[in-house]
């Protein structure tokens, strides 16, 4: 049997199918800055945690609970930095990203 084009099996398990089914809207993004001491550049990733969860993360890595304050980006790759080397963490406002096409 031929499929058609752009076909996806129902139990392929595709990144695409798998968004839908959890957040029909699109994906939630929070943009975050981290500056690093003696770094000449920031660190800038869009993840999917929320604002919340980043604050919870730095405030463990700050107060000493944590050694390490770890965050995943939207792509599943992790950024680890060490918690006596942050010098600051911005944390953007949660922006909805559509998938698919719509009208502009």
């Amino acid at each position: 049997m031929v499929k058609p084009y752009g076909a996806v099996a129902a139990n392929t398990g595709s990144r695409l199918s798998r968004m839908d089914t959890c957040n029909p809207g699109g994906t939630e993004a929070v943009e975050v800055k981290i500056g690093v001491q003696h770094a000449p550049r920031e660190i800038v990733l869009e993840s999917t945690q929320t604002a919340e969860e980043v604050e919870s993360a730095v405030a463990k890595a700050l107060e000493g609970t944590s050694k390490l304050f770890t965050l995943t980006d939207e792509h599943g790759r992790r950024v680890i930095v060490p918690a006596e080397r942050l010098a600051y963490v911005e944390i953007g406002e949660q922006t909805v990203r559509k998938v698919g096409f719509g009208n502009l």
